[in-house]
């Protein structure tokens, strides 16, 4: 009987899986496997609380394989070497599995498909992780895209596969292969049990990626466009850590939300395509792994303050919009995208810290975070990345945004309490309280709150002569 593997990583669906679809057409036993590997684990970003939604998606898939006749097989280790062992154990010769973008990623595939061919088995990565093949598009020049605008343009007109239904039956596994067993939490694995945010955003897995979609499309998206911006208010998914490990194709939801329809649903359809943006610049220049887009910029001074990097980390700058983004994150291992732009800003114009200290604290919390889209946002924020906009238009000033994005105070008052007391006019600058109204309002700015760890004004000039000097070298 022709048995093959199928490498579930990024992908931990059954429905509209092409690599999927095409082991259950093609083979009569089909063994899915996930290899828990430790150089994601604990490599450069681990992160406990992304590792739990990890394993919860893992359960879900599981059960989504035993309904359809299968089962999920786990092995712990190199995936070099625990594919070709399982290979062999179930008498396959060929592994499929989507493909992924990351320099990582790529160097284990490398390693992956060496190995197999030395054990005479066939290598077949496919896509499927995003909406087009992001390899393809390609300037009028024949270059890759470093620019959002003509890429989404570009993007657009790029043909579409089918969506594909989830197989109602799937081959059996083997009854030789011994199936391992999921961990029941972090901890198994060696993890630091405590980085675990308290309140994690979503439900794990693929059936509750579903349901969130359904309620998405059937209502929110409607009002995206206007909404998007709006912190107080529940005006974006929240699907984001469901794309992350591929609970959800976003071919589909492409598909779905066109058929929705509307002004809210193109805007939204736009956001999945900075996401194939970001993976398209990380396939095309891995070194933005670990170095800025913009060469100019790769000797721009970065202060070195393990004391407001810690303030910023904890939510205690004393800007009330930075504060509550970064302990909304804490709590949810998520956080709003404006406020991500605050606080990003915050970090990088008003503190001078390197970007990287953020990517990492960011990778270290988010449920969401992945390496294309956590760089990408980051380089953009810090003006180092691909985007052409000049340094001084991503210098945001924390009191208008939270005035802007956050008018009734809503989402300051719920993420920082100090502040519940504080009138709107006061709420976005509480070290203007007069003591009387600090009585009044319940709060000490200096002690129940912290004062501005730096003034805005002060170091937004300062950030405005180091971005000169990189610029003019």
């Amino acid at each position: 009987m022709k048995t093959a593997l199928l490498w579930f990583r990024r992908d931990l669906r059954v429905h509209d899986h092409p690599a999927l679809r095409a082991a259950a057409a093609e083979f009569e036993r089909l063994v899915a496997v996930f290899v828990l590997d430790d150089a994601l684990l604990h490599g450069r970003f681990p992160s406990a609380s992304r590792t739990r939604f990890l394993l919860g998606c893992l359960h879900a898939l599981d059960h989504e394989l035993r309904e359809r006749g299968s089962a999920l097989v786990v092995r712990h280790g190199t995936p070099e070497r625990e594919l070709v062992a399982l290979a062999g154990e179930a008498g396959a010769r060929t592994v499929l599995w989507t493909s992924d973008v990351g320099p990582y990623a790529r160097a284990r595939d490398g390693r992956v498909v060496e190995a197999l061919r030395e054990a005479g088995v066939e290598a077949r990565p496919s896509g499927g992780n995003y909406v087009v093949d992001i390899s393809k598009p390609r300037t009028k020049g024949g270059k890759p895209y470093s620019v959002f605008s003509p890429f989404w343009r570009s993007w657009l007109e790029m043909e579409r596969r089918d969506v594909l239904r989830a197989p109602r039956t799937l081959p059996p596994l083997p009854s030789k292969v011994h199936r391992g067993r999921l961990p029941g939490g972090v901890g198994e694995l060696g993890i630091d049990e405590g980085g675990l945010v308290g309140e994690p955003l979503v439900e794990p897995g693929e059936a509750a990626a579903r349901r969130a979609v359904a309620r998405w499309l059937d209502g929110g998206v409607e009002h995206y466009a206007d909404r998007q911006d709006a912190m107080g208010r529940r005006g974006t998914s929240c699907l984001s850590p469901y794309l992350r490990w591929g609970c959800l194709s976003p071919r589909e939801l492409e598909e779905r939300a066109r058929g929705r329809g509307g002004e809210g649903a193109g805007a939204w359809v736009r956001q999945l395509c900075w996401r194939e943006f970001y993976a398209h610049v990380l396939l095309m220049w891995p070194s933005n792994a670990r170095q800025e887009f913009q060469e100019r910029y790769r000797d721009l001074e970065w202060d070195s303050d393990p004391e407001l990097l810690a303030a910023w980390q904890r939510g205690e700058t004393g800007y009330p919009i930075v504060d509550a983004g970064m302990r909304q994150l804490a709590a949810t291992g998520w956080m709003h995208n404006r406020a991500r732009l605050a606080v990003g800003s915050f970090l990088t114009k008003d503190l001078h810290l390197d970007w990287r200290e953020g990517e990492a604290w960011f990778e270290r919390l988010l449920l969401d975070g992945e390496p294309a889209q956590n760089n990408g946002n980051w380089q953009w924020i810090a003006s180092v990345g691909t985007d052409p906009a000049p340094f001084f238009r991503r210098m945001y000033n924390p009191t208008l945004q939270g005035q802007r994005f956050d008018p009734t105070g809503e989402y300051v008052r719920r993420w920082v309490p100090e502040l519940r007391g504080v009138s709107d006019e006061h709420l976005f600058e509480p070290w203007k309280l007069s003591e009387a109204q600090q009585r009044e309002a319940g709060v000490r700015i200096g002690g129940d709150y912290p004062e501005p760890v730096v003034d805005h004004k002060a170091e937004r000039e300062r950030a405005m002569e180091r971005y000169r000097r990189a610029s003019d070298r």
